[in-house]
């Protein structure tokens, strides 16, 4: 990077470099400046512009293995060690960590020990340290815990475990619904999606994530373990309050199972920020919509992110929609609904008026989209895809 001109102040520098050793060491590398770019996206800064720190790129990819990546494989062959069953569990006078082998394990954990923070890619918890100098002091980590690892399909559905990244889900979650795999090309930047779990987002009840609108608006199912007991409520019942949710001291989000569509229906999600890339979304919106041969609709599901204090349904909305005709008038009604389901805020990303105005918006270009499909797979009893 220094000697190709790709050094930049300092600040982003460095995640430029993380980004290039990620991809030096990736099981799927390429020299081709596509390949290239898309590795690296997501780190802000663009002082020096793109080409330098591409031939940066080049020539680490073509230079041998230097200490710190030798240092780095044997590394990975200890946590891979990690996966014949056996937990650890390290206290100091700072603090305490623990990497369960198995969800058992941490349920027992955290049953005798309440007051554990759970960490997958701590790409959230993370800034509670850098930037608002918290100390966590008991720290549970499952980013190696091999059945919160699992990824599976059945008959039931998409089964996510708690540890399952975005990058690692993002397949799946694209077969099963295929707005969301674009929606999680646009979540963070390569390293990011490598590390979020899906599971934390939900977990952590931010009122912005992208991915519980979505999952909301396709009829997910959230797991929740607390020792031995287990139970499955749907996913926008775990949302009570800004900061509150339905969990159990001890208790721990274990998996989401995301149905497969049913016939008939026509889903969609839409991220609104204001850059495409790397963005906190101003509005996260998901729709799901059956509609009878008659043109009636049937079953509307209708979420949002960003537009009150946890993500959640427009209720009014969708009352609006079911049993009404799929047509200007009755979207004209659910769009004026919407004003009474929420009551979005003013920040930094958007102004309330802004949100608002989004929000019936992306209905409009939901009704748009769906003109002659949603009567086809009324018809044909098909599945929605882009």
């Amino acid at each position: 990077m220094v000697t190709l001109n790709g050094a930049q102040c300092g600040f982003c520098t460095p995640g430029f470099v993380m980004s290039m050793v990620a991809y030096r060491n990736a099981d799927e590398r390429s020299d081709d400046d596509a390949a290239i770019d898309s590795a690296l996206s997501g780190n802000l800064c663009r002082c020096t512009g793109y080409a330098p720190i591409v031939r940066a790129m080049k020539q680490a990819l073509a230079a041998p293995d230097s200490p710190f990546e030798t240092a780095l494989s044997a590394l990975g062959a200890k946590l891979e060690a990690l996966q014949d069953g056996e937990d650890v569990a390290i206290e100091t006078s700072h603090g305490a960590i623990f990497l369960p082998a198995s969800a058992a394990s941490l349920a027992r954990y955290l049953q005798e020990h309440p007051d554990t923070l759970i960490v997958a890619g701590a790409t959230d918890v993370g800034l509670w340290v850098t930037k608002a100098m918290r100390a966590l002091p008991r720290v549970a980590f499952i980013g190696q815990c091999p059945n919160l690892m699992r990824l599976e399909r059945d008959d039931e559905g998409l089964h996510i475990g708690a540890a399952v990244t975005y990058d690692a889900a993002r397949e799946a979650l694209a077969a099963l619904l295929p707005d969301f795999g674009a929606l999680v090309g646009r979540i963070g930047s390569t390293p990011i999606r490598n590390s979020a779990t899906l599971c934390g987002n939900i977990a952590n009840g931010s009122p912005i994530g992208d991915g519980p609108p979505a999952l909301i608006a396709a009829g997910a199912m959230l797991h929740l373990r607390r020792g031995a007991e287990k139970r499955v409520i749907p996913l926008e019942r775990y949302f009570l309050a800004y900061g509150k949710q339905d969990r159990q001291a001890g208790e721990f989000v274990e998996a989401v199972t995301i149905p497969p569509l049913a016939e008939g229906i026509f889903y969609r999600s839409y991220k609104i920020s204001k850059r495409f890339d790397q963005d906190i979304s101003a509005v996260l919106a998901a729709f799901a919509l059956r509609v009878d041969d008659e043109g009636i609709v049937q079953e509307a599901r209708l979420a949002f992110g960003g537009m009150a204090a946890t993500p959640c349904r427009a209720v009014r909305a969708e009352g609006v929609l079911i049993g009404a005709k799929w047509h200007e008038a009755t979207l004209e009604a659910a769009r004026l609904a919407l004003a009474e389901d929420f009551t979005p805020l003013n920040d930094m990303r958007a102004s309330a008026w802004y949100r608002q105005t989004v929000a019936a918006n992306l209905l409009t270009r939901f009704f748009e989209e769906s003109q002659g499909e949603t009567m086809r797979l009324a018809k044909a009893g098909g599945l929605a895809h882009v």
